[in-house]
């Protein structure tokens, strides 16, 4: 439990730090790793060498993915990092999550293009204010999406309702 509070925590830091600046900071990557080899050990090596497998498994084929443009590096270390914590069949449950709130999210940015032209920054504007005129900006531009934010969601929704290791 106390394992999935600090993932959750760090992945909705990793989604911040994706809106705010589209990079995810390797050393929350590697945290999250780091706490999910510690619960998968914590099974036994059998659990932590398949989890190992199924990241090393989603690692290659994002990366395949991040190649194309398709995906950023960011993305494929946060989602590989998450899927060593975690089963083979919760990491297929991850997965799918993160594609719908990806598909969500990817939504939210198409309708935002209508109203983005309405927001204006403004040097003493509230920081929430300006972070929504640097994506409003992004959205004109046709900026890349967080990516992040997916992960997260799906990755909190999975640590949420899936029980331990």
């Amino acid at each position: 439990m106390v394992a999935n509070v600090a993932l959750a925590t760090l992945l909705a830091l990793a989604a911040w730090r994706d809106v705010l600046t589209r990079i995810i900071p390797n050393r929350i990557a590697l945290a999250i790793a780091a706490i999910g080899i510690a619960t998968r050990l914590a099974v036994d090596w059998v659990p932590l060498l398949l989890s190992a497998a199924t990241a090393a498994l989603l690692f290659v084929i994002l990366l395949l993915l991040a190649l194309r443009g398709w995906l950023g590096g960011g993305d494929v270390k946060l989602t590989a990092a998450l899927a060593i914590g975690l089963p083979p069949a919760t990491t297929w449950d991850f997965i799918t999550v993160t594609v719908f709130a990806g598909g969500i999210l990817g939504l939210g940015y198409l309708a935002g293009r209508r109203f983005a032209p309405r927001l204006r920054p403004a040097s003493r504007a509230h920081p929430l204010a300006r972070i929504m005129a640097v994506e409003a900006r992004r959205l004109r531009c046709g900026g890349p999406l967080p990516y992040g934010v997916a992960i997260a969601a799906g990755g909190i929704f999975v640590l949420l309702t899936t029980p331990g290791p």
